[in-house]
Order: C-alpha cells, then sequence, then structure tokens
C-alpha cells in the first residue's frame, strides 16, 4: 500500500496476533499520520481514556487537551496517530522543550488495541521523526504504575535520569523521567 509522504502504513489484519508482530508485520494493517485538521477530539478521547484510568485529569492536561494546536503544534511541536481503517487507535506527541530537544508526551492505545505492538511502532516513528528533524535528545515522564509504557520506553533505549538530572514536573502523577540520546 502506498501512503502520503509523512505516513507510514503498518497493516491489514486486525485479529491479535498470537505474538507481538515486528515492525514490518505491523505495517500490514497499522498507519502513522500526523496530526490534522479535525483530530482533536480524537487526541483529548485517547488521552482521556488512560489517564481518567489510573489518574486524574490535571490542569496540564486539560489545557493540552483542550487546545493541542496551540499548546503543542503552535509551540514547534508534533503530533501522530496511529490508525486502523481510518479510526485514530492511538497518539503520541512531541513538545519542542529546546533546541534539538523535545518531550515524548500524550502517548495513548486505546485499550481495545492494547498489546497489539501499534505503541511500539508508533514511538518507533516517533523517534525517527524527531531523529529526521535533527533532535539530538528525547526526554519523557510517566508513573511506575504504568509498567507496559516503562517496559516499551525501555526496550526501545530510553534510559532513567539519576535523581540529581529530574526536573520538576507539572504533573503530580509523574514520578519517572528518561531520556534518549539521539546522537
Amino acid at each position: 500500500m502506498r501512503t502520503r509522504q509523512g505516513d507510514a502504513t503498518v497493516g491489514s489484519a486486525l485479529r491479535k496476533p498470537a505474538r507481538t508482530p515486528t515492525y514490518r508485520e505491523l505495517t500490514v494493517y497499522v498507519r502513522i499520520r500526523e496530526f490534522r485538521p479535525g483530530d482533536e477530539d480524537a487526541f483529548r478521547r485517547l488521552n482521556e481514556e488512560w489517564i481518567v484510568r489510573y489518574f486524574e485529569l490535571e490542569p496540564k492536561d486539560i489545557d493540552a487537551l483542550s487546545n493541542p494546536k496551540t499548546n503543542i503544534l503552535h509551540k514547534g511541536g508534533r503530533i501522530f496517530f496511529a490508525e486502523i481503517e481510518g479510526e485514530p487507535v492511538g497518539c503520541c506527541a512531541l513538545l519542542s522543550i529546546a533546541p534539538r530537544e523535545f518531550e515524548v508526551a500524550k502517548m495513548a492505545v486505546s485499550s481495545a488495541h492494547q498489546g497489539k505492538g501499534i505503541g511500539r511502532c508508533l514511538l518507533q516513528h516517533v523517534i525517527e521523526a524527531a531523529r529526521a528533524s535533527g533532535a539530538k535528545r528525547l526526554f519523557l515522564e510517566s508513573n511506575r504504575r504504568m509498567a507496559p509504557a516503562l517496559h516499551l520506553y525501555e526496550s526501545i533505549g530510553f534510559q532513567h535520569l539519576p535523581p540529581e538530572r529530574i526536573p520538576k514536573s507539572p504533573y503530580a502523577r509523574s514520578d519517572v523521567s528518561m531520556e534518549m540520546l539521539l546522537v
């Protein structure tokens, strides 16, 4: 299947495989694309689903999710979606935090599509997009309760920051800080 530049196709079979598919296999049924007009509701829905399941929406969440164009895109960030048959099932944002540095944030995969490798595919695409844009460092915050997400980040190459390098977070739920150097 051909895709527009900036999109990546990831798949055609929708049943859950017996094992986690490889990136190449996943490209058969999941398409990764950038934010486009009208995606605001999907971005909010995907993120609110996981946040309210495990935590509470915080003021910073409400701000970012209420207007991603102003709070992410117009500040030099990017938002990516994983979709199946045109339906957004996952998302991830790159927030510009310094020259050539981004925060990986607002990563979500709908509960109905978790465990299929979509988060890995989405994160790999986001990392490659950051690298292609000249980024040298990626940062992220998470929570110890999100063990599958932490395992994914670690398996892709994110490293835990030592306590003396952890910046103050605007999120009460944040108790893990990680980074990936892209040099």
